[in-house]
C-alpha cells in the first residue's frame, strides 16, 4: 500500500526526514512513533500527497505522489491532528459537504452519511450543530467524514489527543472495526498504550531516521526486558543506591524519584534485594511496555 526507499524531506538546510525505508502492507495498522521533531508529520504529509519528497522513492497505492497526487488522494482518508469541522453546520451536513469535494453524487453522499453516522454512533445527533458537541463526538465525526470516499488507506495524526479515557476506547473500537473491514490504517501517536493496542507494526523515529521497527511485542522483547521493578527510596539522590542493586537487573535507570530495574523476573529481583537488606519505601513490579522502549531509544530529555 505504501513503499518508501531512501525517503528524504528537507527544508532549506534542515532535514526533517533523513533517508527512511518503510513498507505498509494491505489491511494492517502501521504506526509512526517519535518525539516532537522526529519527522513523523513530515512523513505523513508526503504520504498524503500534500508535501513533495525532496529525494528518494515513494509510492502510495502503487502510484507516485509527484505525478499522481489527485488519484492517490481520491483513495485516502485523512484525520488531521486538529479537527477542521464546519462548526456552524450540522453533523450530517459536514459529511454531505465533504463528500461533494470528492465529486460523489448527492444521493450516494446521503446514503454514505447515514451509514457513517451509525458507524460513529452519531445517528441521534445527525441534525445537531457541531459547535456544542463533546471532543469525543467531534473526533468520531472527523473520522466518519474521512471515510465518505471509502478510502483504502486512512491516515490518522494523533487520533485521540485530548480525549478522556472513555472517548479514547470508543474511538479505538471504531478503528478496530475499520481494520477488520480491510481498511489500512497509518497513524502517529504519542500514547504508547494506543500504539500497543492499535498497531500491528510500527517504526520509532528520532531526528528524521528510523531507529527501530517491528511489532510492539517484538520491540519490547528486543529493547527491554519482560518486567520492570520500580524502587523508591527516602533519599535526595537515588543514584546513591546503585551499589546496592548491582547485579540484580539487566539494566538500571536512575530517575530523580526512583530506580528502574529492568529484569526478566521482578519478584525474584525484589526478593534478592530483600535478602541484601535493601528496604525501599515502595517497590512495584510491572510488565515492560512500549513506553520503556520508546524512552530507551529516544531519551528522556524534553524535545521542543
Amino acid at each position: 500500500m505504501i513503499r518508501a526507499r531512501g525517503l528524504v524531506k528537507a527544508f532549506d538546510d534542515f532535514t526533517a526526514v533523513d533517508g527512511i525505508d518503510v513498507e505498509v502492507r494491505p489491511g494492517e495498522a502501521f504506526g509512526f512513533l517519535g518525539p516532537n521533531g522526529a519527522g513523523k508529520s513530515s512523513t505523513m504529509r508526503m504520504i498524503g500527497c500534500v508535501s513533495p519528497p525532496t529525494a528518494g522513492e515513494l509510492t502510495v497505492l502503487g502510484m507516485d505522489p509527484r505525478t499522481d497526487g489527485p488519484r492517490i488522494r481520491a483513495g485516502l482518508g485523512v484525520v488531521p491532528q486538529r479537527d477542521s469541522l464546519d462548526e456552524e453546520l450540522t453533523v450530517e451536513e459536514n459529511i454531505w459537504v465533504y463528500g461533494r469535494y470528492f465529486g460523489l453524487p448527492r444521493r450516494l453522499v446521503r446514503e454514505r452519511a447515514a451509514e457513517l453516522l451509525e458507524f460513529a454512533q452519531l445517528t441521534d445527533r445527525a441534525r445537531s450543530v457541531v459547535e456544542p458537541l463533546s471532543g469525543g463526538m467531534k473526533r468520531r465525526l472527523t473520522i466518519a467524514r474521512a471515510l465518505v470516499n471509502s478510502p483504502r488507506i486512512l491516515l490518522l495524526d494523533e487520533p485521540t489527543t485530548g480525549l478522556d479515557p472513555q472517548a479514547r476506547h470508543v474511538l479505538w473500537d471504531r478503528l478496530f472495526r475499520l481494520k477488520r473491514e480491510g481498511v489500512t490504517l497509518v497513524l502517529t501517536t504519542h500514547y504508547m498504550d494506543e500504539a500497543e493496542q492499535l498497531c500491528d507494526r510500527l517504526v520509532v523515529m528520532d531526528h528524521g531516521r528510523i531507529v527501530a521497527e517491528g511489532s510492539p511485542s517484538a520491540l519490547i522483547a528486543q529493547h527491554s526486558t519482560r518486567e520492570v521493578l520500580e524502587l523508591r527510596f527516602d533519599t535526595a539522590d537515588h543514584a546513591a543506591h546503585l551499589g546496592g542493586v548491582e547485579g540484580v537487573a539487566d539494566r538500571v535507570e536512575v530517575l530523580p524519584d526512583r530506580l528502574l530495574l529492568y529484569t526478566p523476573d521482578g519478584e525474584a529481583a525484589q526478593s534478592e534485594l530483600h535478602r541484601r537488606g535493601l528496604e525501599p519505601l515502595s517497590a512495584l513490579v510491572r510488565r515492560s511496555t512500549l513506553e520503556d522502549v520508546f524512552l530507551h531509544l529516544t531519551g528522556r530529555t524534553l524535545v521542543d
